[in-house]
């Protein structure tokens, strides 16, 4: 997958990507969940941790629209505040994989030989281990808190990013702008990030964004268990923890912050296999051809 160069370029893979109306529907929820994240304080009707003992378990009505939980607290409240956290861990691991997966990924492609041994040995042994039993083995020795679940998601996902890395770095360091650099005497790191990295970063962005979802899923998982983040902090997974002794009498504390999961993790996915596909040499080659003027 090459980087995409300027305005022509971009303008390929715009043109690929809008064709994918699916892909575009899942860009503007995701767009629509960042913005309410962002604005919680402001869309939240009422604090989301402050319980109204008068309407305990209460159902959608005009003066709570979701409901209300055991001890009264607002639902929508909750659901929009635990939007802030679940997109925060999201964003946050998965930046933080990225960038373990690019540096050991770049070192192993380039470098070859033991460094790429050990690293890639280190990516097999990282991979023989389920990655949620290895979260809850790492979770059983710390305090769970929003920066611990970052780091532990982050730290114990970077493996698929370093092999992508790898695998463009073999490609593109036989290429002949690299053989060149190299032999005007340019140094390794300026060869990595400046001739080589821009040109590998098509397929790292579609893994991160395929990687939100699976980290909003890994962090709900654990909340819902009790080891993710833990109250008075709203998050989806501990929402539908709350709700899953009272869901015979008390259904929206499970069905909506279930649907803001299912909705979220669904239009990352669209969003991502759209970025995909625009960023596939053979598709945008084709856009190009049928976008091109006829003479």
């Amino acid at each position: 997958m090459p980087a995409l160069r300027g305005r022509g370029e971009f303008g390929v893979f715009w043109r690929t990507f809008k064709r994918n109306r699916l892909a575009l529907c899942g860009g503007v929820v995701v767009g629509i969940l960042v913005v309410l994240a962002v604005l919680a304080p402001l869309l939240a009707p009422s604090d989301p941790h402050k319980p109204d003992t008068r309407r305990i378990l209460a159902g959608p009505s005009s003066s709570h629209w979701l409901g209300t939980d055991q001890i009264g607290r607002d639902v929508l409240s909750r659901v929009l505040y635990g939007a802030r956290i679940s997109l925060a861990v999201g964003f946050i691991s998965v930046g933080i994989a990225a960038v373990i997966g690019i540096v050991l990924g770049s070192t192993a492609g380039y470098h070859g030989g033991l460094a790429d041994a050990v690293i890639m040995r280190l990516v097999d042994l990282m991979l023989v281990f389920p990655r949620f039993f290895l979260l809850l083995a790492v979770l059983a020795f710390l305090q769970p808190s929003i920066w611990t679940i970052m780091a532990v998601i982050g730290l114990t996902g970077w493996m698929g990013v370093a092999r992508l890395v790898r695998a463009e770095f073999l490609t593109l360091k036989e290429r002949e702008f690299v053989i060149w650099s190299e032999s005007v005497g340019a140094s390794a790191s300026r060869v990595i990030f400046r001739h080589i990295l821009p040109n590998a970063m098509a397929p790292v962005l579609v893994a991160m964004t395929l990687g939100i979802p699976a980290a909003i899923l890994t962090e709900s998982g654990l909340s819902f268990l009790g080891l993710g983040v833990q109250p008075p902090y709203a998050t989806w997974g501990n929402i539908l923890n709350d709700g899953k002794d009272s869901i015979e009498i008390a259904w929206w504390m499970t069905v909506y912050p279930g649907l803001a999961i299912l909705v979220t993790v669904l239009s990352y996915n669209l969003l991502g296999e759209g970025i995909r596909d625009a960023l596939d040499p053979r598709l945008r080659q084709a856009v190009g051809r049928f976008a091109r003027p006829r003479r």
